[in-house]
């Protein structure tokens, strides 16, 4: 059945009048419930409620626009999806967005929630929801069609699924299909009884724990021990295929899926030998999964000692307007450079343009940068430059318009981006500034940097990227370099298949969370779910 559409009240009553006179801070409230019916006009309704098929089976849906505000909010304030629920009661400033103000129970569910998130991305409408709320943000002033000054920046985000070993990995993935089986089966019990009784009759018992290496009890310290336990693992595996071949379901979707998962761990994992026991391969494969529940989590790090399970977030945010214009998403081991991609998509999908746009190194190789127009302005902090107490790099000139590389003597020579530039020995031994320049009796060498020459201002140390005006290389940009680029809103929601509003971004299925929602600068451990 089709959702109603939504049609709330456009004058606040004396109560929300209140409501709104107590918000100080938190802005964005008041000004979704000023404009709540413009960002949701019939319009947009009918294509959120297009998601649902038409039946005269069934109750009502929500409100689709109700819970795509609810989205927003969530976003904004860093709430998981049970904080959600919660607020809905117990916070007015929600109860004022969501028209259901001293309401003592909560408009929708949590399912409802997260049913209603993964309707949104699989019909493409969280797209519509970004380009609906620029549209309004535009008509209200927010911002306009200028080209942007715009800050870059990557940040952790931890996936929600439980990092696991490979054992217990294998077992987790081993009891999913067993559920399955006993869903399909029908037995009438529950998930863990019903998993139990289909593993003991697959003779797969000690698969009914919530843990395949408790259940063993094996000296993990001992190789002989982990590498028998990971045989007996692996018999599992082989009797739970030969069980579901047998049941006629091992093509069912969830069964298939989870028994792929234990075969795509056991083969990233393990090292099978012609003779003798299985053994844990050395190292780690080059694309690990992590994780049964969220196959896209991947191991990474942020710096030498900060490691990261999940993914990294890539927030474009307008730095004269403080708005959020392009989200990016990508696995925890993946570069950063990769995830410019996604925010060169969102910009051509808003038909935004950049004239400034400061980054970090990591973003020096990407797509942005690359294929930056003549007018874009990069600025970077540079790497250091030494020599010693000689000549570094930043003390020689470089002609783009000529492609000519000058020294401080003022010889002149060819270069192309990527490459090294070598002066001749003779030129070299025969220039005053010798001793101050090099010692090598080849002559002094110079390294392009591939990336088109990055070279830093002496008087600012941001990189000279050619290309851009010329007044770019002058000096850093006021504008104080945010950590995180994302400013007030750095934290988004814990959150399962989001990738909605302009203020957050998750792959299609996972649950993460990156900040407290009570200390949104202190980060919370990720939840962990079977």
């Amino acid at each position: 059945m089709r959702p109603p559409v939504w049609r709330p009240p456009i004058e606040p009553s004396l109560a929300e009048q209140t409501v709104m006179r107590l918000v100080r801070r938190a802005k964005l409230f008041v000004f979704l419930r000023e404009h709540r019916h413009e960002l949701f006009d019939e319009g947009f309704q009918a294509e959120l409620a297009a998601a649902w098929t038409d039946s005269p089976k069934g109750q009502p849906p929500v409100v689709p626009a109700l819970l795509a505000l609810a989205t927003i909010l969530q976003a904004y304030t860093g709430a998981s999806d049970d904080e959600v629920i919660e607020a809905t009661v117990m916070d007015r400033r929600w109860q004022l967005v969501l028209d259901c103000l001293d309401a003592e129970r909560a408009p929708f569910s949590k399912g409802t929630l997260v049913g209603f998130r993964a309707r949104l991305i699989a019909h493409g409408l969280d797209r519509r929801l970004v380009e609906q709320t620029v549209a309004l943000a535009k008509a209200k002033g927010g911002f306009g069609d200028r080209a942007l000054r715009a800050a870059l920046d990557a940040s952790p985000l931890w996936g929600a699924g439980r990092v696991e070993d490979t054992i217990n990995l294998l077992g987790h993935a081993l009891r999913k299909a067993l559920g399955v089986i006993a869903r399909q089966q029908g037995r009438g019990l529950s998930w863990t009884d019903g998993m139990a009784a289909v593993a003991a009759e697959a003779g797969v018992g000690l698969l009914s724990g919530p843990s395949v290496k408790a259940a063993l009890d094996c000296d993990w310290d001992d190789p002989a021990a982990r590498d028998g336990a990971l045989g007996v693992v692996l018999g599992f595996l082989e009797a739970v295929e030969a069980f579901a071949a047998g049941q006629q379901v091992a093509a069912v979707p969830g069964i298939d899926a989870a028994l792929g998962a234990a075969r795509q761990v056991r083969d990233q994992d393990v090292q099978l030998a012609d003779s003798g026991p299985p053994t844990l391969r050395q190292g780690v494969a080059k694309d690990r999964r992590i994780s049964i529940e969220d196959p896209q989590m991947r191991h990474g790090r942020k710096s030498r000692s900060r490691l990261v399970d999940g993914y990294k977030r890539h927030v474009l945010r307008d730095l004269d307007s403080g708005l959020v214009r392009a989200v990016g998403v990508t696995a925890a081991n993946v570069p950063e450079a990769a995830g410019a991609t996604q925010i060169a998509a969102d910009l051509a999908a808003q038909q935004a343009t950049l004239a400034e746009l400061h980054i970090d190194r990591a973003y020096l190789s990407s797509v942005l940068v690359r294929d930056r127009p003549q007018d874009l302005a990069i600025f970077c902090k540079a790497w250091r430059v030494r020599n010693g107490p000689r000549f570094a790099k930043t003390d020689f000139t470089l002609d783009w318009e000529q492609g000519l590389l000058v020294c401080p003597a003022g010889q002149q020579l060819p270069f192309t981006p990527g490459g090294k530039v070598q002066f001749p020995a003779t030129v070299c031994q025969a220039c005053p500034l010798r001793t101050q320049c090099t010692t090598s009796t080849r002559g002094r060498s110079v390294q392009i940097h591939p990336t088109s020459g990055c070279w830093p201002s002496s008087a600012s140390g941001s990189l000279l990227l050619p290309g851009g005006p010329s007044s770019a290389s002058a000096s850093r940009s006021s504008t104080p370099w945010p950590r995180s680029a994302t400013g007030k809103v750095a934290a988004p929601a814990t959150w399962d298949s989001a990738r909605t509003c302009l203020t957050f971004a998750v792959p299609r299925s996972s649950i993460t969370c990156t900040s407290s929602p009570v200390h949104p600068g202190r980060p919370s451990r990720p939840h962990e779910h079977r």
